[in-house]
């Protein structure tokens, strides 16, 4: 099928245009995400396809260079936005030198329309091919399906600008003339098409899927210490409640507080105090297995949830963090603070009906005893408190978060 060339380059143009407005909308006060710049790329290739489309009608000179020139400037662009998606610096001297290579080699050969074509095709399809090169190198630091998109699409105008390039190198009669429909002129512009709706498309996903991505960071994990919340924390010792009564395996948990954490931030600042919940995290985690979840529960209290884990384990692992804590050096500006924990821990075999309630309750409650047996030390309970006679629980989560 061969279409009317002029349409197709009006419609690419009116494409560049309408999603160059799309970007500018989306990208409205987000600077980092690099919209603005795709925004732009779309614009010149606009602006450069409105040249071409001009041929016959301007000087040829300004449509042959001025418009293949804008044509990579745009798709420089491109990859800058790609490379200000990922907030790495783009060197504009590198990112200039395609268009400008270009403009010169085209200037050199505006008698030949065959070695033209072929030159720019090939130096669009390199282009292509490297903001394809920068999104696959990155692929590790993207959540979601939008940069497979946008790989895709550029993946598309590789090949298609790489089969014109080979279409002008062989001179053949489809690269004749800009404006003569023919196979070569017809799968360019359409591939051209797909190309700007897919990738722009693919572009706006990612920062969606970033910003999503975010989003459930911060609902899921502790801004201050990076650990599983309130939330997370018992929305995952819900989960082992049930394996655990499923698989009649021994379940452990862990209640944390800091002694005295108080007079942290009155004696040091409660920027010291954020530094030390920090630490103990640390602390923490370099003593616990990888299935094993520390969160925070609230203020300088912290839960660890051991699967698989009887009570004597938990008391002996409950019984090095207290060691640890304390043999711990916690430095904030200079200044070092000796701090201690107390732990509250239950372990031992679920029933059906046990919740994580009550499994909260019970390590709370030894963690009370050892506040009061004089602190800095683990005490322990092998009991859970049952459903009351009216099947409720202790309340140990407020009503808004439930």
């Amino acid at each position: 099928m061969q279409a009317d060339v002029s349409t197709l380059m009006a419609t690419n143009l009116l494409a560049s245009l309408t999603m160059a407005g799309v970007m500018v909308v989306v990208g409205w006060g987000m600077r980092r995400e690099g919209l603005q710049l795709w925004a732009g790329a779309l614009a010149v290739h606009a602006a450069g396809y409105l040249l071409l489309a001009l041929r016959g009608q301007i000087d040829e000179s300004l449509s042959i260079l001025a418009g293949n020139a804008l044509l990579s400037l745009a798709l420089s662009l491109l990859l800058a936005a790609v490379l200000r998606f990922y907030e790495t610096s783009a060197r504009w001297v590198v990112l200039l030198a395609p268009p400008v290579l270009l403009f010169a080699a085209l200037a050199m050969q505006l008698d030949n329309y065959g070695a033209r074509v072929a030159i720019s095709g090939a130096m669009y399809a390199a282009q292509a091919a490297a903001i394809v090169m920068a999104l696959f190198l990155r692929r590790g630091e993207t959540v979601g399906r939008g940069a497979r998109l946008v790989m895709v699409g550029m993946g598309i105008e590789v090949c298609i600008m790489a089969l014109r390039a080979a279409g002008g190198a062989m001179n053949t009669r489809a690269s004749e003339q800009l404006l003569q429909a023919g196979a070569i002129q017809t799968a360019t512009f359409l591939g051209t098409f797909v190309m700007l709706l897919v990738t722009s498309l693919g572009f706006i996903f990612m920062t969606k899927e970033r910003a999503d991505e975010a989003n459930r960071l911060l609902a899921a994990f502790d801004a201050l210490t990076g650990v599983a919340n309130r939330r997370s924390i018992i929305a995952a010792l819900d989960r082992d409640v049930g394996r655990a009564i499923r698989t009649r395996t021994p379940l452990a948990l862990m209640m944390i507080d800091l002694d005295h954490f108080k007079r942290v931030n009155d004696n040091h600042g409660h920027l010291a105090g954020d530094a030390v919940l920090r630490s103990l995290v640390e602390v923490l985690g370099q003593r616990i297995r990888s299935q094993d979840i520390v969160g925070r529960y609230g203020g300088e209290e912290f839960l660890i949830v051991l699967p698989e884990t009887t009570l004597l384990g938990a008391r002996r692992l409950a019984a090095e963090l207290c060691k640890a804590v304390a043999a711990h050096t916690f430095v904030y500006e200079g200044r070092q603070i000796a701090l201690t924990v107390s732990i509250g821990v239950f372990g031992g075999l679920l029933e059906p009906g046990d919740s994580w309630d009550v499994l909260i309750h019970a390590a709370d409650s030894a963690l009370y005893d050892a506040k009061h047996a004089g602190r800095n030390r683990v005490e322990e309970t092998p009991i859970l408190p049952r459903a009351s006679r009216d099947g409720t629980h202790p309340e140990t989560f407020p009503a808004s978060l439930s």
